[in-house]
């Protein structure tokens, strides 16, 4: 798999939770079909943090994902990680960006970008 990287956006319902449930990380359409296979069921994200990466599986089968509309990657680890570290709740328009890093098929590397 190619080492190049590409960007998410932390993205919420609308009505997220302290449990994490609600929130995600919402990929641009080019780099979900260049990076993402429709055969995959899950894939797999290292999240950054202090210390050792939180390491969690997320579904990316659902039709939603592959919609031209939705496109993120949901799950309430992901949720607990942004809140976790800071990164969530943020201000109104202004969610947080992370790059991520395809280390191989259905693994990816997520560090949060700075300002």
């Amino acid at each position: 798999m190619t080492r190049e990287n590409f960007v998410a956006t932390a993205w919420n319902n609308g009505n997220p939770g302290p449990s994490g449930a609600g929130y995600g990380l919402k990929i641009g359409i080019a780099d979900r079909d260049r990076f993402f296979d429709r055969s995959w069921q899950t894939v797999t994200l290292r999240l950054a943090e202090q210390g050792l990466p939180r390491i969690v599986m997320v579904n990316c089968a659902k039709a939603s994902f592959w919609n031209s509309t939705c496109r993120e990657l949901i799950g309430k680890e992901i949720g607990r990680w942004l809140i976790d570290n800071g990164f969530a709740p943020w201000p109104k328009g202004t969610p947080p960006k992370f790059l991520f890093s395809p280390v191989e098929a259905r693994l990816f590397d997520v560090t949060a970008l700075g300002d």
